[in-house]
């Protein structure tokens, strides 16, 4: 076997690497030698297949697995032989003719592509001063949040009197069918349809036509489907419904009270009033730890400068890119990128996933050096909550996860960074400072200089 280094500039090597015609038909004949003796060909005794007659038969597959394992071979000779840490999948590019080479007419040669890890010394976590934002809970909230819930659960009863109208507000009880160019289409017909009336959950205008209709009231409601809406062939498009109100009822306001709470399956109003608080805390706690987090990240991004992996940039801004092209096409880009080029899009971007690959290195190698590790405990859970968001696939998508490895490390990596920012944050200098809701609820802009 030759290995020749080509190039080795900055962080990517690239190796020539040549197995010879002969070598390879050493590994194919040992091979064939190997497994002969445990075929059970037709018109042999079992174990007595001449090696030249399994040639015949597996030539081509053995010889498949001996350029596999050729190249296994060699790709982790290169590693040992000269103490690489690649960074990422090595890239490989076959030279020559691979049908020769199967054929066993040529040298298997190749060239091997390796990024390497860069080489730095993290920062000591314990001279990282970080601030940590904090917001206590206020008994107007929890006040303001049980009446939120009173309203959400109010009853609506039949109007009465001579003329009965309904009112923004109200409770409509309708049939409709909804017809566009004067065909009816799916999804747009219904019985018995409960809607409140300014709630916004209908087609914008389809609302506002109904205020002031009588129950037993027939009448045709014309809107227009947003341009954006969800279902593309109603997009933009004028319809009709013919629509009959049923029924017209006002709301009942519900008292904040222990029967209210009872209602929901809780002893008292005091009880409510404590599971409400209590869920209020949970919230406003992952909002500091998530600004904690990002205060943090923007402190080892800011403190550390080093030569990134070229195809591990690439990679992720990929990613990026791929994810903002379907945005845009989607009329969903932020305002702030909208009337920009594509050209300042990308330099943008690339810095976001430059900033991300420098981070997750930064991470791991605080992780490494701690030897921060996640457990089979902690990955069983998270196969498992995955599974759980497919409902009825659960098991099936349990299963699944449990034998693909790759799924496994999509998994593990988010619990390995939450356990590298949890240790990092124990030895850093945190202060407590105390800040209104709106700002602990306030969307993070990113760092100066990558967003012009």
């Amino acid at each position: 076997m030759q290995i020749v280094e080509k190039s080795g500039e900055g962080l990517n090597r690239v190796y020539g690497v040549t197995v010879p015609v002969a070598l390879l038909a050493e590994k194919l004949e040992a091979r064939i030698k190997e497994i002969a003796p445990t075929l059970n060909v037709k018109g042999f005794r079992p174990g007595k297949v001449p090696a030249a007659h399994v040639r015949r038969l597996y030539g081509k597959a053995l010889m498949s697995e001996v350029v596999q394992a050729s190249l296994n071979e060699s790709t982790q000779k290169i590693m040992t032989d000269n103490n690489l840490r690649p960074a990422g999948e090595p890239e490989l590019k076959p030279e020559g003719d691979l049908e020769a080479v199967m054929d066993g007419k040529a040298d298997l040669a190749y060239e091997l592509s390796i990024d390497l890890m860069p080489e730095f010394e993290p920062v000591d976590a314990a001279t990282l001063s970080l601030s940590r934002p904090v917001y206590p809970v206020k008994d107007a909230e929890v006040d303001e949040a049980v009446a939120e819930l009173a309203k959400q659960n109010r009853t609506y009863e039949p109007r009465t009197g001579k003329t009965v109208k309904a009112k923004s507000g109200d409770q409509v009880v309708i049939d409709f069918v909804g017809r566009v160019d004067g065909v009816a289409f799916d999804g747009g017909a219904a019985t018995d349809a409960e809607l409140v009336l300014g709630s916004g959950q209908f087609i914008p205008g389809f609302e506002d036509q109904l205020i002031g209709a009588k129950p037993d009231a027939e009448l045709t409601v014309k809107v227009t489907f947003p341009a954006d809406y969800q279902a593309a062939n109603l997009a933009g498009k004028d319809a009709e419904f013919e629509t009959k109100v049923k029924a017209v009822k006002a709301p009942v306001e519900t008292p904040a009270d222990d029967e209210f709470a009872k209602r929901l399956g809780l002893e008292s109003l005091e009880k409510l009033r404590e599971l409400v608080k209590s869920n209020l805390e949970e919230q406003y706690a992952g909002a500091s730890k998530f600004k904690l987090k990002r205060a943090l990240l923007d402190e080892l991004d800011a403190k550390h400068d080093f030569p990134l992996p070229p195809r591990m940039v690439e990679a992720e801004f990929a990613a990026i890119w791929q994810q903002v092209q379907q945005d845009k096409a989607a009329g969903g880009l932020p305002p702030e990128d909208a009337d920009k080029s594509e050209d300042q899009l990308q330099k943008e971007y690339r810095k976001i996933a430059e900033r991300r690959v420098r981070l997750g290195l930064v991470l791991a190698e605080i992780g490494r050096a701690n030897n921060v590790q996640v457990t089979e405990q902690e990955l069983a859970e998270a196969i498992r909550a995955e599974a759980i968001k497919y409902g009825a696939q659960a098991q099936q998508v349990f299963n699944m996860l449990r034998e693909n490895a790759n799924a496994q490390a999509q998994l593990r990596a988010p619990i390995f960074e939450d356990k590298v920012v949890d240790l990092i944050v124990g030895k850093a200098k945190v202060k407590d400072k105390k800040v209104s809701k709106d700002e602990l609820l306030k969307e993070d802009d990113l760092p100066a200089g990558y967003a012009e």
